[in-house]
């Protein structure tokens, strides 16, 4: 297996697209740390999913967001597992709302959860990593961050500094052996559709205009990060892999 005795930590990683990766990692052998912040339980459910594969799962609660809880979560880890091979910075969250509604309260909340902790995560993962002789880092974005979308103003913004510290992370990370890349989610169905005030319709044109004739799913997202993680992965640094199906190559219409 591609991750046999590795150890990943996926922030976020209860529900949705961190749940899938989690999952895909450990079926592949990598013992998982899943970090949650408010729900334990589908955290809890997570981990003994990962566990059913006979790996080790430790299940953490951290707010992403605050920089002292997010170092104790890696300390957690390390004391654990003793390093870390694998970060995929999943957890975000953010205030989906047209610009005039918009408040610097949000834009605080959105950026230090969605970009900030992406930053410092890596800094805290960086000497577990180097005990293991390097790692791999892997963000997650969504096409929000080059095109406009509806009521995701900081969001977009958020995941566009994601992309942007990726690639000073795969150069500058590059002397420990750690690579950093990105994973960019189309239209991925999850539960976070529900702070889409126009949902169902966004979901039918969505689907519609996707070549592939399918939205993407946490599953889709999950085998590319790890392949992404994988050795086969060796030279791609700094870039970020879009999943939608083909949605963003064709003009409305």
């Amino acid at each position: 297996m591609r991750f046999d005795g590795k150890t990943a930590l996926v922030t976020g990683s209860g529900r949705g697209i961190g749940r899938a990766i989690a999952l895909k990692l450990a079926s592949e052998g990598a013992n998982v740390v899943i970090n949650f912040f408010r729900n334990r339980k589908p955290a809890e459910e997570t981990a003994a999913g990962c566990e059913a594969f006979g790996v080790r799962a430790h299940v953490t609660k951290a707010d992403i967001g605050d920089p002292e809880a997010l170092k104790e979560m890696f300390k957690e880890a390390d004391e654990v597992f003793n390093g870390l091979d694998i970060l995929v910075n999943n957890a975000a969250s953010g205030y989906n709302r047209p610009i005039e509604q918009q408040r610097p309260k949000g834009w605080d909340w959105t950026l230090n959860i969605n970009a900030r902790s992406h930053l410092f995560a890596a800094q805290y993962a960086l000497p577990l990593m180097r005990k293991r002789g390097g790692g791999v880092i892997v963000g997650i974005s969504s096409l929000g961050s080059k095109f406009v979308l509806p009521e995701y103003v900081v969001v977009g913004i958020s995941k566009a500094a994601v992309e942007a510290t990726t690639r000073y992370l795969a150069v500058e990370l590059a002397q420990y052996n750690i690579r950093a890349n990105a994973v960019s989610g189309g239209w991925v169905k999850t539960e976070a559709w529900q702070h889409f005030s126009n949902l169902q319709v966004v979901a039918n044109n969505a689907e519609r205009h996707t070549p592939a004739g399918r939205l993407a799913t946490p599953k889709d997202m999950a085998n590319v990060v790890a392949f992404l993680c994988s050795d086969a992965a060796e030279m791609i640094r700094g870039q970020t892999i879009v999943v939608d199906g083909g949605y963003s190559l064709r003009t409305p219409g």
